[in-house]
């Protein structure tokens, strides 16, 4: 297993990394926004379980194949695309899901959000071709288990992650409960949710692989 002074070194390379506001803390600041704190934690958890699958992938060597075969890459960079475009669509059509139960107004079910969060990451190549960039930094094959040192490092990313969006899930869900109580803007949540995913949707299918 990788040691100490190896894995400080990654818990501050993944604390600024998740610092660093970017697409997923978009999705979880929106999506706490617009349905409040369970459904944020949900997104979070959807994502997080993506990484595990990116990590596993990259142990496999199964990320690999988006640097040998760029057609395997851009297949899935459109299709993550496409869903996010379905998912603002959804987003743009809804009757207003707001963090306070009202009568009347659909909600999101948890599962259905958690599921969100996690094909938004598995269906992002960008970030397989992250953990395949930064992980085996961090890793020794004399240390043990390439795979289970992998897996470490993607469980410290997420615990870091949880701190980190966990404080973005709570001061935006409280944003979201004061919109719910105007009623002039108690759709403004779902359309900054869809204009996330359409502007997502947009990087994801026209930004050239790095």
């Amino acid at each position: 297993m990788p040691d100490l002074a190896t894995l400080t070194l990654f818990a501050a390379a993944a604390l600024a990394l998740c610092a660093t506001p970017g697409p997923d803390m978009l999705l979880i600041a929106s999506r706490s926004i617009s349905q409040g704190r369970a459904s944020g934690f949900a997104t979070l958890a959807g994502i997080q379980v993506g990484t595990y699958c990116h990590a596993l992938a990259a142990a496999l060597g199964l990320s690999q194949l988006f640097l040998a075969i760029p057609l395997a890459y851009d297949i899935v960079r459109y299709a993550g695309a496409a869903y996010l475009l379905y998912l603002a669509w959804q987003a743009f059509r809804s009757t207003g899901v707001v963090p306070a139960p009202t009568a009347g107004l659909q909600r999101y079910p948890i599962g259905v959000v958690f599921r969100q969060g996690l094909l938004t990451n598995l269906l992002n190549p960008k970030m397989a071709l992250f953990v395949l960039a930064l992980f085996p930094q961090f890793v020794d094959p004399a240390a043990g288990s390439v795979a289970m040192q992998i897996l470490l490092l993607a469980t410290v990313l997420n615990l870091i992650g949880i701190v980190v969006n966990g404080a973005v899930i709570l001061t935006a869900s409280g944003l979201g409960r004061a919109f719910s109580g105007r009623t002039r803007w108690r759709r403004a949540p779902q359309f900054l949710l869809g204009t996330v995913f359409a502007g997502l949707a947009a990087k994801l299918a026209f930004d050239e692989r790095r």
